[in-house]
């Protein structure tokens, strides 16, 4: 990821090697800060509305002064000017407000013809599992974890054994003509990408809370997010999957929406 442009509200544009948060801010003292990313299709933010809709409610969960949302979208289009297809993030502290967009990582598409390989890690949730808080430092632990494993990524799953999620995504299976995920019930995000497949999807949607031993004899799995959009995954440790129809068609589908 190389970051293209970055705008920090009071300010415009400014150089992205410009320091943009301040020292003291509690974002960086404490990892209280919200934000979101989305991918950026033709100069169009996907579902930037229901992006910013999460940005909110979000900040009221940390009892941050909620941003304003034309001012989001002001940083959105000055960051976009002339950079068409990115991966666009929009950061708040509370004391700054700062869109950046970032060139998409090449690798994704090639994962995507091969699908991607996940290690299981045991989860225990805090108590701000579900929102999009810059406190993420235990989610990419258990991605360092599962990548020193050899593996691609991590699959959250709970002390019990029941399925969460990835560090930075949703995850899916289909068993048959069903697809199951994880139930917002759990401590697990809310993807925006996740609502979206949903919306697209031709099969049936099964939400539950699910044991890891019903995703392990499914006919295929997949995360969704939104730079990764629609994952297909080739292994769970030693259970190998086959890369099948749903998420090609639901890849195809997603980006037939933007």
């Amino acid at each position: 990821m190389s970051v293209v442009a970055v705008a920090v509200a009071g300010r415009g544009l400014v150089d992205p090697g410009e320091p943009v948060f301040h020292a003291d801010d509690d974002a960086l003292l404490r990892g209280r800060g919200a934000f979101e990313t989305m991918r950026v299709y033709g100069g169009r933010p996907f579902m930037l509305g229901r992006h910013l809709e999460r940005l909110l409610a979000t900040s009221e969960r940390l009892g941050l002064p909620v941003p304003d949302t034309d001012e989001c979208e002001r940083l959105v289009e000055l960051v976009l000017d002339g950079h068409p297809d990115v991966a666009l993030r929009i950061f708040w502290t509370g004391r700054d407000l700062v869109a950046i967009a970032s060139t998409i990582d090449p690798k994704l598409d090639r994962q995507r013809e091969h699908g991607i390989r996940l290690a299981v890690v045991r989860w225990s949730t805090g108590a701000l599992a579900g929102a999009k808080s810059m406190s993420y430092a235990e989610n990419i632990r258990a991605f360092d974890e599962a990548v020193a494993g050899g593996a691609d990524d991590a699959l959250l799953v709970s002390a019990d054994g029941i399925v969460l999620e990835a560090p930075t995504a949703n995850v899916w299976w289909r068993s048959g003509d069903r697809l199951f995920t994880p139930t917002l019930g759990l401590p697990i995000l809310a993807g925006v990408t996740r609502a979206v497949v949903k919306e697209l999807a031709d099969f049936d949607v099964v939400e539950g809370v699910f044991p890891l031993e019903e995703l392990l004899a499914a006919d295929e799995v997949f995360l969704t997010a939104s730079v990764r959009e629609v994952m297909p995954v080739a292994a769970v440790d030693d259970t190998v999957f086959a890369l099948g129809p749903a998420a090609q068609a639901l890849q195809v589908a997603l980006r037939s929406s933007t």
